[in-house]
């Protein structure tokens, strides 16, 4: 009761946030924040960017359906428009829910129903929220190690993220396991990056938009 009571508290707090952008002491802050970063994850079925800080009106209804504690609200501090809803795949990921509780609820189609459905039923798979990318340089399977963490943690196994055996030319004996990343399959929800073994992520999820280009 008491986490509920929190987190209640916590998410009423960030609601009030955003709907006091106007206020003479968040002004500022507010200047600062009023365009997210490119690096922005937004909940399952979000419309792209633009359109989608113009008809979210940071009513915090996602954050609240979400059972995961994934989804929060934009704070100030968070250089993100305040009050919209964001998460952190290395924190907390998308556990990729069936009945995806957090689009259902936007009343504004900020989160559009209808791109996460398939014959008129929720389909998460249809979700995609950002691109898994991985760093070759810090992934400790380019290094000859052997390390199937992400592949592991993929919802969509031998979709999203493949294993590909590479011979190893120094040694001519061995191979490479070297994760390979689907992008038509991948649906963002950053499972990799939070099972990731090394300190700092050496599989990270970024919007579609940048990874695309």
């Amino acid at each position: 009761m008491a986490e509920n009571s929190r987190r209640k508290f916590l998410l009423q707090t960030a609601q009030a946030a955003g709907v006091a952008t106007v206020g003479g002491l968040v002004w500022s802050s507010y200047l600062g924040e009023a365009k997210a970063s490119p690096l922005t994850l937004r909940p399952p079925g979000a419309v792209p960017e633009d359109e989608f800080l113009s008809k979210c009106i940071r009513c915090g209804l996602c954050v609240e359906a979400c059972p995961y504690d994934t989804l929060m609200l934009a704070k100030p501090g968070d250089n993100l428009p305040l009050g919209t809803p964001y998460f952190i795949a290395k924190d907390v990921p998308c556990y990729m829910c069936d009945d995806i509780p957090c689009v259902p609820v936007c009343p504004t189609g900020a989160l559009d129903i209808d791109s996460v459905s398939t014959d008129g039923k929720l389909d998460i798979d249809k979700a995609r929220m950002g691109i898994a990318v991985v760093d070759t340089k810090n992934c400790i399977a380019y290094w000859g190690i052997q390390c199937d963490a992400c592949y592991r943690a993929c919802p969509e196994l031998d979709k999203a993220i493949t294993i590909e055996w590479r011979k190893n030319k120094r040694t001519g004996k061995h191979a490479y396991r070297i994760p390979i990343v689907h992008e038509d399959a991948c649906t963002g929800c950053g499972m990799c990056e939070e099972a990731c073994v090394t300190e700092k992520s050496a599989i990270q999820i970024f919007p579609r938009e940048i990874v695309l280009g």
